[in-house]
């Protein structure tokens, strides 16, 4: 339980560096090309599907390369 939770801060830490780092960077993860954005007169309603996908790609990715081992 206790490797496991290690495991589990050391992915966040590393994700929250990298959301981070993009920031710094100016690279517009969040406002990618086709995230949907609808402003209304006193709502906004915003989802970024593209920027879900990105990441779900590179999980994806991460996730096969580990289990390759």
């Amino acid at each position: 339980m206790a490797r496991t939770l290690m495991i589990l801060g050391a992915v966040l830490f590393t994700i929250g560096l990298v959301v981070h780092l993009a920031g710094k960077l100016h690279i517009p993860l969040g406002r990618l090309p086709g995230d949907i954005t609808i402003r209304g007169k006193n709502t906004t309603f915003y989802f970024p599907i593209v920027t879900c996908l990105l990441l779900s790609l590179l999980y994806s990715l991460a996730v096969w390369i580990l289990r390759r081992k």
